[in-house]
């Protein structure tokens, strides 16, 4: 972990350079959204590195109350961090396509609201690493708190805001389980995903480093 940032960021950049092209001037415009469609290939790789985020640092949370480490206890730390970014940069996005389509940057659509209450949850989570002064008291009581909260993930993102009328566009994969876009925006919407979840590697091996090295 300690160099795997220098070896991605090297990729990342020229697969970033790469996309920035695709995406302005490869995308077509789709029906119904034209070129606001553009969007969704920032929208839809930073909410789903959040849920990536957000079971990465349950899963290390689950390994550090099987056996106790300051490493893992720091990889679940900072995983849920970066979660809390992408989840804001998810809804910050997600709020400049609904004033662009919608007319305003809040409405209180099912998946404005279930991603709002996943943003209470983690910013609940940090405040109480904020607080706890003990070290192996902080780490195991976010270690619990971290894997509870992650129970609420799938539901929050994927099985809630399904129950209700939203006005939100249709998910990629639709009720059916098929894949219902454009070949071309789909082969650059899996780029983006790539891109995004390397540049979340890249920041959490950087981030575990300096935590590690603080503590040292």
């Amino acid at each position: 972990m300690k160099s795997c940032e220098k070896r991605l960021w090297p990729l990342i950049l020229l697969l970033t350079a790469g996309l920035l092209y695709a995406v302005f001037f490869l995308v077509p415009p789709a029906e119904g959204l034209g070129n606001l469609v553009r969007i969704a290939f920032f929208h839809i790789p930073v909410a789903w590195v959040s849920v990536l985020a957000f079971l990465v640092s349950a899963w290390y949370a689950l390994r550090y109350l099987r056996r106790p480490g300051g490493r893992f206890d720091a990889i679940s730390a900072e995983s849920a961090r970066l979660g809390l970014i992408f989840v804001v940069l998810a809804t910050l996005s997600g709020a400049v396509f609904s004033k662009l389509t919608w007319g305003a940057y809040w409405n209180w659509d099912p998946r404005q609201t279930t991603i709002f209450v996943l943003l209470l949850i983690y910013a609940a989570y940090l405040t109480l690493r904020s607080v706890i002064a003990d070290e192996r008291r902080r780490a195991r009581v976010s270690a619990i708190y971290a894997l509870f909260s992650f129970l609420t993930v799938p539901f929050l993102v994927f099985i809630i805001p399904r129950f209700y009328f939203s006005l939100h566009p249709s998910p990629v994969l639709n009720g059916s389980g098929s894949i219902d876009m454009d070949p071309v925006m789909l082969r650059i919407l899996l780029l983006s995903l790539l891109d995004v979840t390397l540049i979340y590697i890249a920041l959490l091996c950087h981030r575990v480093k300096c935590e590690r090295g603080a503590s040292s």
